[in-house]
């Protein structure tokens, strides 16, 4: 059995896509949820569907040791960030290399780093006068959105579209692209070319 823990710090609605997905697999299991913000909606979808789920502090996820302890504790194989918006910190990355995956609601490399999550990203696709977005699945590493591309898929914006309606479209990739990555990635654990949808 490969063990995933998602880390969210939002609503949680791919957390509890990728859940679902995997809730009739034999092999894989959604073990964990944690995240960085108690109030988060996440810990509501977490209880609903069975899942054991954890707030932790910016200082105990910089220092890594408690994150790490808990990880063990649940034998955890992967992580999968799923609207999460802290950069992880050396120790994890040095506990799972090439384990932490993350989803980026643009087309890596452009519209990345720091700050740019959600509506900010839409907003600055529609501002620069882009003609697609879409979704960028990557390994994760010590900055932000600049891990190896594995998986990405696109979408039109047309002239007239807001950032919500990128939005709907993004997440609408995300749903329907997220979990199958993250299953060819655990399977086979060599899931490391660019795939473009």
């Amino acid at each position: 059995m490969k063990r995933i823990a998602i880390f969210a710090s939002g609503s949680g609605s791919n957390a509890e896509n990728i859940a679902r997905y995997f809730s009739g697999s034999n092999d894989i299991e959604i073990s964990l949820i944690l995240s960085n913000k108690k109030e988060a909606f996440v810990h509501e979808r977490a209880k609903k569907l069975g899942i054991p789920s954890y707030t932790f502090s910016k200082t105990e996820f910089d220092e890594a040791d408690l994150i790490l302890e808990t990880l063990q504790q649940y034998e955890i194989d992967f992580i999968v960030l799923a609207g999460f918006l802290l950069k992880v910190p050396r120790p994890i990355l040095e506990a799972f290399p090439n384990r932490i995956i993350n989803i980026h609601p643009a087309l890596l490399p452009k519209y990345g780093g720091k700050g740019m999550y959600g509506d900010r990203v839409h907003r600055a696709v529609i501002d620069a006068g882009e003609k697609e977005s879409g979704i960028s699945i990557h390994y994760v590493n010590e900055h932000y959105d600049e891990g190896n591309i594995i998986f990405q898929a696109t979408c039109e914006v047309l002239p007239s579209d807001s950032p919500d309606d990128i939005a709907q479209k993004v997440h609408q990739l995300e749903y329907n692209y997220f979990p199958e990555v993250i299953e060819k990635i655990v399977r086979n654990n060599n899931f490391d070319k660019i795939h473009k949808k």
